[in-house]
């Protein structure tokens, strides 16, 4: 997979009523990720957004349960680190998913790598808004790092606004992924306009 494959703006939402509001903005690459919820509960939102969005001519990645996302016929899977302990990584490519994975450190990278991803998320980037996470700011050249690294597209995530949007392309990221920015902004249907505007400028 090229670069180009991967489209530069990446919205991870908890909810596929969120692709019913932001896919007719434009949106064309998004990430479902559901916490605590039950499994059938999960299958369904899983089967939903994967409806919504293929309306709308938008990659829908699902984040963490591999096995439904196999059930509900799905493109795309993110697995996490701890994901990668218990995942069908195998299983996954039999079923033609293609595979995203988060990494923060050296050696998870490497571990990651090995899997041959489609793509490679680092995180965070920035001080992240919206959740508590583990790992210290990855910063600009920790993506100039990586992209060295890496024979598969970057993303980055963690902490980015939109104002820093083409640092962080010029830095090296093939896609910039966020929620904060988006769903907790004012108007997340302009917000998510604004960030396709800057993705478009996108060497």
């Amino acid at each position: 997979m090229t670069s180009k494959m991967l489209p530069p703006f990446y919205l991870i939402v908890d909810d596929p009523s969120w692709l019913a509001r932001l896919c007719p903005v434009g949106l064309k690459f998004a990430q479902l990720r559901i916490k605590d919820k039950s499994l059938p509960d999960i299958s369904e939102a899983i089967r939903r957004g994967l409806e919504i969005a293929r309306r709308y001519d938008c990659i829908l990645v699902v984040n963490d349960y591999w096995q439904q996302a196999i059930d509900a016929g799905a493109d795309w899977v993110h697995l996490g680190q701890e994901d990668l302990d218990t995942a069908d990584v195998p299983a996954l490519k039999r079923a033609g998913i293609r595979i995203g994975i988060s990494t923060h450190t050296p050696a998870e990278l490497e571990r990651a790598l090995a899997l041959e991803p489609d793509y490679v998320a680092l995180g965070p980037i920035f001080e992240p808004r919206g959740k508590t996470v583990d790992h210290a700011p990855q910063g600009l050249d920790r993506i100039r790092e990586w992209k060295a690294r890496i024979p598969c597209p970057l993303v980055a995530i963690g902490g980015i606004r939109v104002e820093q949007a083409a640092e962080v392309y010029a830095a090296g990221a093939d896609s910039i992924c966020v929620i904060t920015d988006v769903l907790k902004a004012a108007d997340p249907e302009q917000r998510c306009r604004n960030w396709l505007t800057e993705a478009g400028k996108k060497p």
